[in-house]
């Protein structure tokens, strides 16, 4: 097959961020320069330069909202002087789509990862609703990463042709496994002598956090010398809560920004992982990597998070810390139950591999290219 010339554009891109989508568009840009693809990323400088010739970060101001004009008119800037040397466009979330369009580029391709300014109204961007039905209206082909994301799709924007929007579930690379002897030194470095339960992820309101940390308060009860340790970074309308909490909870730790390296350490390190949002999830990554290393998870019970972990993860109703607080306790107590489940999910999640995940994305950008030629 033919060597495409495709750009990534993607407003964070790891090891510079953790980001969730971010990260999914990391593992497109692996496999396809590991198929022989020439790929540019287009991203923003956040916390670390990415010394990778192929990706191009963009200075920006990264406090409060004032990146929005910067990244949209470079990246724009980027696309008007190259776009005649990529066979492939494919912007990540509106945030990475939006600039294309700016570009006057009519043909490109877009991944939108949930719905969320239409399911909740903690959106604090203008016009959130309008952009993504924009973007989805003048995208060429539309990829989402669950089917109640591609659902949602079409039912919040019913004008979109559903023969343009494929799902592609996300998947989890080989560095997603057990490491005992490392986790061990995090417990070491972190001084922490019993149970820990685990969360890694953005702090963002719709996320939960604030019930886990309920939950482990409940749990701790009966459970003493039970740990909390939390992995991510807050975004803008959740910093002043972060801070307060890091003030007031002692006992619990909060690491902050973790590295691309490290992730799977902190994972196989927890005795259980909790993911517990009450919205606006297009997926479930952190979940799936954290089943990878060894650990059992509980997940909040909305409905793309039994999709994709369907009997591989103990569902609790969201917004409920005593009875998350006592499933905790539970599993933490019950050893047989804890096994049982950890033995299940790694059979289960042989299915979400980025092998098979990158060649059906890859299928879809020579069905593109075809299109458009």
């Amino acid at each position: 097959m033919k060597r495409l010339n495709i750009c990534l554009i993607t407003l964070k891109f790891p090891p510079d961020s953790q980001d969730g989508e971010a990260r999914v568009f990391r593992a497109y840009y692996d496999y396809l320069k590991s198929q022989g693809h020439n790929v540019k990323v287009i991203t923003g400088k956040w916390q670390k330069k990415i010394k990778d010739p192929n990706i191009i970060q963009l200075k920006l101001i990264t406090k409060r909202f004032l990146w929005i004009p910067q990244f949209n008119y470079k990246v724009a800037l980027f696309l008007i002087k190259n776009k005649l040397n990529f066979d492939i466009i494919h912007g990540n979330g509106p945030k990475g789509t939006f600039p294309i369009i700016l570009a006057n580029q009519k043909k490109f391709i877009s991944t939108i990862h949930d719905l969320g300014p239409f399911e909740t109204s903690f959106h604090k961007i203008p016009l959130a609703k309008f952009f993504l039905k924009f973007i989805a209206k003048k995208s060429t082909y539309i990829t989402t990463v669950s089917e109640f994301v591609k659902t949602e799709l079409k039912y919040f924007i019913p004008q979109i042709n559903s023969n343009i929007i494929f799902n592609f579930y996300n998947g989890i690379d080989s560095r997603f496994k057990p490491y005992p002897n490392e986790a061990i030194k995090i417990r070491e470095e972190l001084n922490i002598d019993g149970p820990v339960i685990l969360y890694i992820g953005r702090i963002a309101s719709y996320k939960g956090v604030e019930d886990i940390i309920r939950a482990f308060r409940i749990a701790k009860e009966e459970i003493p010398d039970l740990n909390l340790v939390i992995g991510g970074l807050p975004d803008y309308s959740m910093e002043k809560s972060y801070h307060q909490w890091k003030n007031s909870f002692k006992d619990i730790k909060f690491i902050g920004f973790i590295s691309d390296d490290e992730i799977p350490f902190y994972y196989t390190m927890g005795d259980i992982f909790i993911t517990y949002s009450y919205a606006s999830e297009g997926f479930g990554l952190t979940p799936l990597e954290a089943i990878a290393c060894g650990t059992p998870v509980i997940c909040s019970s909305i409905m793309v998070f039994r999709e994709i972990l369907q009997d591989s993860a103990i569902f609790v109703p969201p917004k409920n810390s005593k009875l998350l607080a006592k499933e905790i306790v539970k599993l933490l107590k019950d050893k047989e139950l804890r096994e049982g489940l950890i033995k299940k999910s790694q059979i289960y999640i042989q299915k979400y591999r980025w092998d098979v995940i990158g060649n059906k994305l890859e299928n879809l950008y020579y069905q593109f290219q075809k299109l458009n030629h």
